[in-house]
């Protein structure tokens, strides 16, 4: 497993705007030309300059033809990234593409020979209590691994990423471990390192291999993640609101708003209608439904049940592809890693 756990660095390219040089009286003598752009650097206009930052991050091989996944927030705003293997050799590699809900990224290197590849495994089948294995490259300290539990699974409202449903663990995570594997005792990527709470101490989140196994592939396949969209806002269901529809919990998702020549609009959702199943799968709370209609084929029509002034209804809606729209800004206490 170790070998597929790669370092990420990142490559910047900057267009210099030094002047051009003014004429004078050295301005043409070589010798002092060269001189002056020994210590002062070339003088001409529009000189590219590549920065480079290595450490940042760490990634696996998840694809033979030199494919890694890491976390967005590693190579966000790079130009260009390294990778570096095990082995110390390092290679230029090039980002394919990301998802910003998720916090992933794709880029591919060229290997030389054949690279050790990581397996994703089944996050679903994950309990509170099993062992989880960090690994990554922690403040430049290449291949370091780091050992806990799993601590808790479905995590939410973290304000880490749009899409949340992480795994909680208490294997130690540092700044460099993004991107990183967690992995369980048999060797499988059960999760991909991404954040940890800033004032506390053993509590880490990785993104569930489930989750990284539906977007990679569509990152691989086509640059970008395209998700369904059934278009409405939700938000919790109260205990009191269950009481008041005669629900015996608060397991669905109430609509908060229906968006105008949407899915749901078309469909006749109306506010505060409580969503039940989508597609016969009961809705446990607003972030499943969020989930649930993201991981939708777009264009599919699905059944939703629904209550709507204690009565029970079935709607059909046709799901529509996800609008890009930014992830509002939310504070938290959650550093990304």
């Amino acid at each position: 497993m170790r070998p597929a756990v790669v370092h990420i660095g990142t490559v910047q390219v900057a267009r210099s705007r030094r002047p051009p040089a003014t004429p004078g009286p050295f301005s043409e003598d070589p010798l002092l030309k060269d001189f002056f752009d020994q210590f002062f650097g070339p003088r001409g206009p529009g000189r590219r300059e590549e920065f480079h930052q290595p450490g940042l991050g760490s990634g696996v091989i998840i694809d033979r033809r030199g494919y890694v996944l890491t976390n967005h927030h590693v190579v966000r705003g790079a130009d260009g990234v390294t990778v570096r293997l095990s082995s110390k050799a390092e290679y230029r590699g090039r980002i394919i593409g990301v998802d910003v809900k998720t916090d992933l990224a794709v880029i591919r290197f060229e290997p030389d020979t054949e690279p050790a590849v990581a397996t994703l495994g089944n996050s679903d089948s994950l309990r509170v209590g099993e062992w989880a294995i960090a690994i990554g490259n922690p403040f430049g300290l290449d291949q370091t691994v780091t050992v806990g539990v799993v601590s808790a699974t479905g995590r939410a409202d973290v304000g880490i990423a749009t899409y949340e449903n992480f795994i909680q663990t208490d294997a130690s995570i540092n700044p460099g471990n993004s991107g990183g594997p967690l992995v369980n005792l048999r060797g499988e990527v059960i999760g991909i390192n991404t954040a940890i709470v800033a004032s506390g101490q053993g509590i880490g989140f990785a993104i569930p291999a489930n989750m990284v196994k539906r977007v990679t592939g569509q990152l691989i396949d086509r640059g970008k993640v395209t998700r369904g969209w059934i278009g409405i806002a939700m938000e919790p269901l109260t205990t009191e609101l269950a009481q008041a529809l005669g629900l015996r919990d608060t397991r669905g998702a109430v609509v908060a708003r229906v968006y105008p020549g949407g899915p749901a609009a078309a469909a006749g959702l109306r506010k505060n209608d409580v969503v039940l199943l989508f597609e016969g799968v009961g809705v446990d709370d607003y972030r499943h439904l969020q989930r649930l209609s993201a991981d939708a084929e777009v264009g599919k029509t699905v059944k939703l049940e629904i209550v709507r002034n204690r009565e029970r209804k079935t709607v059909d809606l046709r799901v529509a592809e996800a609008p890009d729209r930014p992830a509002g800004d939310r504070a938290s206490p959650i550093q990304e890693r």
